[in-house]
């Protein structure tokens, strides 16, 4: 029996909705008979698309102003709740997603469920969560009366349109804020890149610590470069300042589910496993031969990545 109403929190980014909230709009009209998103900024102009990934009605809290969507977004939702009570609200994994979700907690008084990478209904929606590194999946649901506030991991899901009309476009302010709403946001930062992103990449090419030194991390942006992928990294190299943040694959980096995923100097520990174990083909490069990545690999080169990729460069640029 499918749940009755599901409301999506719909992150807008650079005139569109980040995948992570159309990966949710597309399993939640999977799962409930209405879905509804709830976004803020300039919601007129994403109702095409809200509505063409599922939503029927699209909740707009309106222009912040230059304030963060923390306190609003939680303050709008906590008010729309007098007249409608979804069975449950999704909301991406990111950092304004969790911002918003403790905020909604606080004002419910409804617990929250995070880490979440699935989603089904058996009398009620039940969330998976990986744990232990991923090797075991632990199943939890709601009890109590209220909507369940659900943090979920991007690529969980895949974004499909369903081809629908436009969302009903509804105006939700926020309400006086308080304190609360005093912060602004003075500066933001757009790291530069080059080529896809790295959640998005149908090819990803990720380095660790078998890469000897930080120098060296060069091949695998020039390979990346040359497949029209993202460079990725493992969670040693990152932590010894070889690349930044961005690049980090795994449990406490991004997860990732491109066509090709290539490990270069990759042991697989579980924790970098759970962020691409997902990808079509992984390609795995190391030399040590009981090396965990080889478990789950398509195919496998036992040698050097150092060795190995240098000669894997040369014939790329000559196929090029």
């Amino acid at each position: 029996m499918a749940l009755s109403t599901i409301w999506v929190v719909l992150e807008p980014s650079s005139g569109s909705y980040t995948t992570t909230s159309l990966e949710l709009l597309t399993h939640a009209r999977s799962m409930a008979t209405t879905v509804s998103g709830v976004t803020w900024g300039d919601g007129a102009s994403l109702a095409a698309q809200a509505g063409e990934f599922g939503a029927t009605t699209l909740y707009d809290v309106g222009d912040l102003a230059g304030g963060l969507p923390g306190a609003p977004v939680a303050s709008a939702i906590a008010a729309l709740m007098a007249g409608d009570r979804p069975e449950a609200i999704l909301i991406p994994t990111s950092y304004d997603g969790r911002d918003i979700a403790g905020r909604l907690s606080a004002r419910l008084d409804r617990p929250v469920l995070t880490n979440v990478t699935g989603l089904s209904e058996l009398n009620g929606l039940v969330t998976e969560h990986p744990i232990f590194g991923g090797t075991q999946t632990l199943k939890a649901r709601f009890t109590g009366e209220g909507p369940g506030i659900v943090v979920v991991r991007a690529k969980s899901f895949v974004a499909e349109s369903a081809g629908a009309a436009p969302a009903t476009l509804v105006s939700a302010p926020a309400g006086e804020l308080g304190a609360t709403g005093e912060a602004k946001i003075s500066a933001t930062h757009v790291e530069e890149r080059v080529g896809p992103k790295l959640e998005e990449a149908a090819v990803v090419v990720s380095g660790g610590r078998g890469l000897g030194e930080a120098a060296n991390y060069a091949l695998i942006e020039q390979i990346a470069t040359l497949l029209h992928g993202a460079p990725g990294a493992s969670r040693a190299i990152v932590d010894a300042g070889w690349v930044p943040y961005s690049h980090q694959v795994g449990q406490t980096g991004k997860t990732v589910k491109p066509t090709v995923y290539i490990a270069c100097g990759i042991s697989g520990a579980t924790q970098h496993m759970v962020g691409m174990k997902g990808a079509k083909n992984i390609v795995a490069i190391n030399k040590d031969p009981d090396a965990p990545i080889f478990q789950i690999a398509d195919f496998g080169i036992v040698g050097d990545a150092l060795k190995v990729l240098p000669a894997l460069l040369e014939a790329l640029k000559a196929r090029a």
